[in-house]
């Protein structure tokens, strides 16, 4: 397990608890269209994609134009949804942490840049951050503009960076760009989905995270599962 010089998070289910909030957006999206509701499951599996290809994905029949038109109420009923979206326990200690070693911090999400902004003032973590792309910046996941894009940004060579994420599409992405991925459970897949996108660890709290990322060479220690080839 190497000491990473930059770390690179996944925003919807792996540092905010939001999974349930898109849920039921995306639900009451479908139903104000007279659209067949997904569901919870269906709706949890193209959380990290961006909002346009994640809607094509739910509802392949629809047009162009329907599909646009979606995207649209899909925003308005996330803005008026009222479930609580907290950082998961722990979050904001991570981030603390990690940034009391120097380590570089960037976002890679499938939120729009108003909506990464917004979510950022809301919970006060923009100072934690060095760099960010949204679904406004870059290919959707994943494909591995994102990540390639915040290594140009910040000088770092892959070897040097990991991309921690709660679903298949962040380690994917991660695969695809050349660079290590560690899995969070507490967000939309099992241990047994995200294994085989082969990240160095995967993990089912951020006190686990955070010692992972701070104390390498305690890795064997922390690993869940089967999962310990470094």
């Amino acid at each position: 397990m190497l000491d990473y010089k930059l770390i690179i998070f996944d925003w919807d289910g792996t540092l905010m608890d939001s999974v349930n909030k898109i849920v039921t957006s995306m639900q009451k999206t479908a139903l104000s269209a007279q659209l067949v509701v997904p569901s919870a499951h269906e709706v949890q599996q193209i959380i990290g994609l961006s909002l346009p290809v994640a809607i094509a994905k739910l509802f392949p029949d629809i047009s162009q134009k329907q599909c646009l038109l979606l995207t649209q109420e899909y925003k308005r009923q996330y803005a008026v949804n009222t479930t609580p979206t907290p950082l998961f326990d722990g979050a904001t200690e991570l981030l603390s942490a990690l940034q009391n070693e120097n380590k570089l911090l960037a976002i890679a999400t499938g939120k729009g840049r108003s909506g990464l902004q917004g979510v950022l003032d809301a919970t006060q973590t923009q100072m934690y951050f060095h760099a960010s792309r949204t679904s406004d910046d870059a290919k959707s996941k994943p494909h591995p503009e994102m990540l390639n894009s915040l290594l140009d940004e910040l000088n770092v060579a892959k070897e040097d960076a990991v991309m921690i994420g709660d679903t298949s599409h962040h380690l994917a992405m991660a695969q695809s760009a050349g660079i290590d991925s560690v899995g969070v459970t507490f967000g939309v897949h099992c241990c047994d989905v995200l294994k085989a996108f082969e990240p160095k660890a995967i993990v089912d709290s951020f006190s686990e995270l955070q010692e992972l990322l701070i104390y390498p060479s305690h890795f064997k220690m922390i690993v869940s599962g089967p999962l310990n080839n470094s």
